[in-house]
């Protein structure tokens, strides 16, 4: 069995050290304000928070990972609460307290015409290729847990309910996700290598505020 692998290992870096140079802020072009990430402490463990005015950022860190050999993914969150405004289904609405991205690889060459353009021009511009599928495990405000949705901005990510409502802020979660299984219920194919993976608090949409806490994320058995 192999060794789980640490992605998110928060609870050993020095909350006077800042975020290291594996985590990255990413911002989007129309968005004016950014959630703001920093460490701090709680109970003696060193953890992310989020807070959100208004604002979007993703907090990400590129990695490469076999998810059939470590398809178990667990870490745990914390939310001040839900944002009211938030809903599933429409772009306005497109904001959450607490939400975590993993992103997969992909063959270029399976990409239709449009899609492959849009990916090489990325690449110029960047000096990367985009990620193009992705699955995110959302804290919803009012949509069932296991509810399974497209994001509304794009289908090539979709969205998974795993907690709802005001019923566990501002109290540790722990939650474990197996990605190989939600990557097939999502796309309905086997999950190619994963590449990325993201935190984000964001507020943006609905012009509301959000705070979370995010401790050490692992990929493994188990």
């Amino acid at each position: 069995m192999a060794a789980p692998i640490l992605v998110g290992p928060f609870s050993t870096w020095s909350p006077s050290a800042g975020l290291g140079d594996d985590w990255k802020t990413v911002t989007f072009k129309n968005v004016d304000h950014q959630t703001h990430y920093t460490l701090t402490v709680d109970n003696g463990t060193t953890i992310i928070r989020a807070d959100s005015q208004n604002s979007a950022s993703l907090l990400a860190r590129k990695i490469d990972i076999d998810p059939e050999v470590s398809p178990i993914l667990r870490w745990r969150w914390k939310i001040l609460d839900t944002i009211s405004k938030g809903n599933v289904h429409h772009k306005s609405g497109d904001d959450y307290a607490a939400r975590l991205y993993i992103t997969f690889d992909y063959d270029r060459r399976n990409l239709d015409f449009f899609d492959r353009v849009k990916a090489e021009v990325f690449n110029l511009f960047y000096g990367e290729y985009p990620p193009l599928r992705a699955i995110t495990y959302i804290w919803d405000h009012n949509n069932p847990q296991g509810l399974v949705v497209a994001n509304p901005y794009t289908d090539n990510v979709m969205m998974f309910v795993i907690e709802s409502g005001s019923k566990n802020s501002r109290r540790w979660v722990h939650e474990q996700r197996n990605v190989v299984d939600d990557y097939r219920a999502a796309f309905g194919e086997p999950a190619p290598r994963i590449n990325g993976i993201a935190l984000m608090t964001d507020s943006d949409n609905t012009g509301a505020s959000a705070t979370a806490w995010y401790g050490d994320i692992s990929l493994g058995q188990f």
